[in-house]
């Protein structure tokens, strides 16, 4: 066995791989790659919200997530869970509720959390996704952004319904760009080597409404609609407020 560690082929790529190392290492250290990032905290906590920079959207309840391996499933604590109310739209409406769930991930790891995993999970069957685009008015300019709409099925809890089809809308930002799915997200934060931080965060929407104590869900176009115009008030909230002035940091590299 001894000998083995001492034949020339062996002792030549043991020495190839240390120099290899030692190579990567100092080409780190000369380039500024950061392989691992540092933890970029949000300006204010989401938690700090402001309620009534909301527009036409009133905060029914807010919600904490009660069991801590969901929390960990989630994978940060930097979260805020609300049940909106579109007070602007008919009683009856389809999009008259709303579960607004945002995520922040201040350390990112290259598996971001979706929707499909969380539903699927709990013992929904997911239909079909779509890609589709986001249409969000920001003051006086439109921004055309990439989004996600997903469809489930699961069994009511009411014996008197059938299967229960609904839909959940979601989409990231990753440092200074959206995204809509993991494989975007990780490209984004995967050509930010030069960076000292990345982040990653998740606007998730599920619209519906309450009749006769059932829950009715939107068609995808008014889904996507009410989506559009939620988006219009959060984002630029958080853009201005709470998430990292991206710019900034760049600039301070």
């Amino acid at each position: 066995m001894f000998k083995t560690y001492t034949q020339p082929a062996f002792l030549i790529c043991a020495g190839t791989l240390v120099i290899a190392g030692a190579s990567m290492s100092i080409a780190i250290k000369s380039f500024g790659i950061y392989l691992k990032k540092d933890p970029l905290p949000l300006k204010k906590s989401l938690d700090l919200l402001d309620k009534k920079a909301l527009a036409s959207y009133k905060v029914a309840s807010v919600g904490k997530i009660k069991y801590e391996e969901v929390v960990k499933a989630l994978g940060t604590e930097d979260y805020i869970q609300w049940h909106l109310e579109d007070v602007s739209v008919p009683a009856d409406s389809a999009v008259r509720y709303c579960l607004l769930l945002i995520t922040y991930y201040g350390l990112p790891n290259l598996v971001p959390h979706v929707p499909e995993e969380c539903y699927t999970g709990s013992g929904y069957q997911k239909l079909y996704s779509n890609s589709v685009v986001f249409r969000v008015n920001k003051g006086s300019r439109q921004e055309q952004l990439p989004g996600k709409y997903v469809v489930f099925i699961g069994k009511s809890s009411d014996p008197w319904q059938n299967d229960t089809k609904f839909s959940v809308l979601y989409i990231f930002r990753v440092n200074d760009e959206y995204t809509n799915s993991r494989t975007d997200t990780r490209i984004v934060l995967g050509k930010n080597l030069f960076r000292r931080y990345s982040y990653f965060s998740k606007v998730e929407m599920k619209f519906f409404n309450m009749k006769f104590g059932a829950q009715t869900f939107p068609s995808k176009e008014q889904a996507v609609s009410a989506s559009q115009k939620l988006l219009g008030v959060i984002l630029p909230l958080l853009e201005k407020e709470y998430w990292p002035d991206w710019e900034k940091l760049v600039g301070d590299d």
